[in-house]
């Protein structure tokens, strides 16, 4: 079992880069140490009217600096105390949490597909495909081109990039389905990994699943505990509901029940 440590992490930068997103740079020398791609963190807010930590998938981490960076939507009270957070100030950090990307031995081609926010626990993986010569291409949406989260780091890493934006100001206009699916009827890939709104990955693992790719999904639920004791963010599965801190986050798609889950999310 891998090494969870809690760690007091001193805030070293907390930047807005689009409007209501933002980059949270920590340093935590020993999960930067032991974070592997896919896993994700569980962070005190230090408010004593907020007991429950947040679980944030890690973006970026420097084992040499120490160092791990966090991106986050301002959506509630929560999160807008965390915009609040100056440099220097020490923060509660969990972690390292959760399972990570599979990669098969074997794998010459991958698809990557993130969607908004989410598409920030895919850079670690896209770095770690790189290292090990994997050619990938990247598919990632958002509402407008200036939401696309990281999309230099992307474009940069990946050898090819596509983009589909809701009001066209980026690539394609409208959902990112549609340039996936034409790019499944050309192209032949070994694995694919999805990460974004639930809605999304039930329409893009839908599509794998036709071309009969392999993929796996990263999920997203509220969790209360983040290590598996409280079963509050359990998702549906084949093999029964399993928790989503504990078994996951990163699913084999073909494993999630979507009907089942999608309409447990609807208020």
């Amino acid at each position: 079992m891998p090494s969870k440590f809690l760690e007091d992490a001193q805030v070293l930068g907390n930047e807005r880069f689009a409007p209501d997103l933002w980059s949270l740079t920590l340093y935590a020398p020993r999960i930067a140490e032991a974070i592997a791609p896919g896993q994700f963190v569980s962070l005190a807010l230090g408010d004593s009217a907020r007991l429950l930590r947040r679980p944030l998938s890690v973006f970026q981490s420097d084992a040499a600096e120490g160092t791990i960076e966090l991106l986050y939507q301002v959506v509630g009270e929560g999160t807008g105390l965390m915009a609040s957070w100056q440099e220097d100030e020490i923060r509660s950090l969990l972690g390292p949490l959760g399972n990570t990307w599979p990669i098969a031995e074997g794998v010459q081609t991958a698809l990557l597909v993130g969607g908004g926010i989410g598409t920030a626990p895919l850079a670690l993986l896209a770095l770690e495909l790189r290292k090990r010569g994997v050619v990938v291409t990247m598919l990632q949406a958002a509402q407008t081109a200036e939401r696309l989260v990281a999309r230099g780091f992307f474009e940069d890493t990946v050898a090819a990039w596509i983009c589909a934006t809701d009001d066209g100001s980026a690539g394609t206009q409208g959902l990112i389905t549609t340039p996936l699916a034409e790019l499944l009827d050309r192209e032949d890939f070994d694995v694919a990994y999805i990460c974004g709104p639930e809605v999304m990955q039930t329409a893009v693992a839908a599509l794998c699943a036709q071309h009969a790719l392999r993929c796996y999904v990263s999920l997203e639920r509220r969790m209360a505990c983040g290590i598996g004791a409280c079963a509050g963010c359990v998702v549906t599965t084949t093999q029964g509901l399993k928790g989503v801190c504990a078994a996951g986050p990163i699913f084999d798609a073909k494993e999630v029940c979507w009907d089942d889950n999608i309409a447990s999310r609807v208020h």
